[in-house]
């Protein structure tokens, strides 16, 4: 803590932002060398305004006591701007965070095509549509996803890459803990873990509304581009769109509907010169030459894109039943008429130990979790991390009120 705690401070000033903070470091080296600055010597930055330096007067480090311990008791870790851990594509904007809370592990976004996705809240079925095919075939190709998990094309994206078996960024306004919105519970847990929620904000922050505009410069400050699906004039996408065009990043857009105003603002996009995406293989095709060793050449199985019904219930925020995606081109199995599940016979020997016995108690259609957990004989958490694990891989599904079915036989 002896080190950490002094950047814990610099993060929490009120009135020093993250372009001050980030400027104070390049001069005076590190956080130790702020923090010991006699308010009387602020003056060797003539820069700062005098709110400024009335808040790194502030000696006090109670608040970074607490964050620490809040940190602890959460598994939250803190990634410091001069870690080896901190993203160099993040470093190198004009206002990084002076630290980052990640919870769950975060890939080396630098080595890997990441591209933010991004779009409105209220959002069309085809938004919703969209915005999930392409990240499950992005993701699908090698690509990193990135986005974050506000209602509308954020949960579809971020569904999308899980359900292609892969990785993904989540960038919150927020704490890392703090759930929002409420019915993305499970898809938080899923994404912690196979890949990673990150925050500049501590443990237990509630969202505010300017958290989100802050939080947009993130998502694409760690990404190589940023793809905008569906996005009405003067919204939040298109402040990540501005951003990424001052940060130098790629910038792409879907085409919507030209009566449609939640595709004004992306359409206006296209106009303007974005590049121009209708599936994840696209995206592939732009980074293929950087990233040769990460990403698949253009996929010969189309994908079955989400029927007009599941979209609609994901637009009304019925998100609690995961879309399921099929190959176009799957083996047919005969299922009698009412079955509930099909019996296929995949082999043990792909799960680990845990998936291994939680897919053994799934003894039933529609079983709930707590009967799952109770006949599995393990942890609760063990058996969560499991099922989010067997259902990303295609063992199982889950239904509302957490209800698990066995998708194979397992032998």
């Amino acid at each position: 803590m002896s080190v950490l705690r002094y950047w814990l401070w610099l993060s929490a000033l009120r009135g020093v932002g993250a372009r001050t903070a980030a400027r104070l470091l390049e001069e005076a080296g590190s956080p130790e060398e702020i923090y010991f600055t006699r308010s009387t010597d602020l003056d060797r930055f003539p820069w700062l305004t005098a709110g400024e330096k009335a808040a790194l007067s502030d000696k006090g480090l109670d608040t970074a006591a607490r964050i620490a311990d809040s940190c602890a008791e959460t598994g939250t870790q803190v990634i410091t701007l001069n870690d080896a851990a901190y993203p160099e594509r993040l470093r190198n904007i004009p206002d990084p965070p002076v630290l980052l809370y990640a919870s769950g592990s975060l890939p080396p976004v630098d080595d890997l095509p990441a591209v933010a996705i991004v779009g409105t809240r209220s959002c069309t079925p085809y938004g919703i549509k969209t915005a999930e095919r392409i990240a499950y075939e992005y993701t699908l190709a090698g690509g990193l996803v990135v986005t974050g998990l506000a209602r509308g094309v954020d949960t579809a994206a971020a569904r999308g890459a899980l359900r292609a078996g892969g990785r993904v960024v989540c960038v919150l306004g927020n704490g890392t803990n703090v759930i929002y919105p409420r019915e993305n519970a499970a898809l938080y847990q899923d994404v912690q873990t196979v890949g990673a929620l990150i925050s500049e904000y501590p443990p237990d922050t509630q969202p505010t509304r300017s958290a989100f505009p802050a939080r947009n410069r993130v998502m694409s400050g760690i990404s190589a581009g940023v793809l905008v699906i569906e996005a009405p004039e003067h919204s939040g996408a298109l402040i990540t769109a501005s951003r990424a065009l001052d940060q130098g990043r790629d910038l792409f857009a879907v085409p919507g509907n030209v009566d449609a105003e939640a595709c004004a603002g992306s359409n206006r996009l296209l106009k303007e010169g974005a590049g121009l995406v209708t599936s994840g293989w696209d995206l592939a095709d732009e980074y293929r030459a950087l990233y040769p060793d990460k990403l698949k050449e253009r996929g010969q199985r189309p994908e079955v894109p989400l029927d007009e019904k599941q979209a609609r219930k994901l637009v009304a925020g019925e998100a609690s039943e995961p879309v399921h995606w099929e190959k176009a081109e799957k083996e047919s199995i005969d299922k009698q008429k009412n079955a509930d599940y099909i019996d296929q016979v995949r082999p043990a020997a792909e799960l680990d130990g845990d998936e291994r016995i939680v897919a053994g108690a799934i003894s039933k259609p529609d079983m709930p979790v707590d009967d799952i957990i109770a006949d599995s004989g393990l942890p609760a958490s063990k058996v969560l991390t499991a099922l989010t694990l067997l259902e990303i891989k295609g063992y199982a599904s889950q239904r509302s009120g957490k209800r698990f079915t066995l998708n194979v036989t397992v032998k």
